[in-house]
């Protein structure tokens, strides 16, 4: 059996309140940050960014999930798991500067674009990483419960 939605949603957020925050704490403190950023200012914009990462993960879950009803066996390849985070990235770039969290332009010149880049991709690969191996190792029945962490 194949993850559920609704265990695929539990993951993500199960996922994002660990990895996520224990790696959002550790990297915020040596991504590369313009002279106008302060230490804590670039924390407030990972950790609202992981937020909206978990919050707006609910939506694309919903949208995969329509998308993985075309599909014969109901599920992605691992690796289209890998390469969501190039639309969800852009979309929480986006949704970061109309928000006004991070301030400047949205455009590629913006002065937070490289901590962003760094930010977004590994805290979305060591989640990614944390999900196709320990996660199934610790929890052996995870893909037969349809997703559902359960110790």
């Amino acid at each position: 059996m194949t993850p559920t939605l609704r265990g695929r949603i539990e993951s993500r957020l199960f996922l994002i309140g660990t990895i996520g925050v224990i790696w959002t704490a550790w990297i915020s403190a040596v991504l590369p940050r313009p002279a106008m950023a302060s230490m804590g200012r670039i924390y407030g914009i990972t950790f609202r960014a992981l937020a909206f990462m978990a919050v707006a993960g609910i939506a694309w879950e919903l949208i995969y999930h329509g998308l993985q009803q075309f599909r014969w066996n109901k599920d992605w390849p691992s690796l289209f798991g890998l390469l969501t985070a190039v639309n969800e990235g852009l979309v929480t770039w986006l949704a970061l500067h109309a928000l006004n969290v991070m301030p400047g332009t949205s455009g590629w010149s913006s002065p937070l674009r490289n901590m962003f880049l760094i930010f977004f991709l590994t805290t979305w690969l060591a989640i990614w990483l944390f999900m196709q191996g320990p996660l199934r190792v610790v929890v052996l029945r995870w893909r037969f419960e349809g997703g559902r962490i359960r110790l």
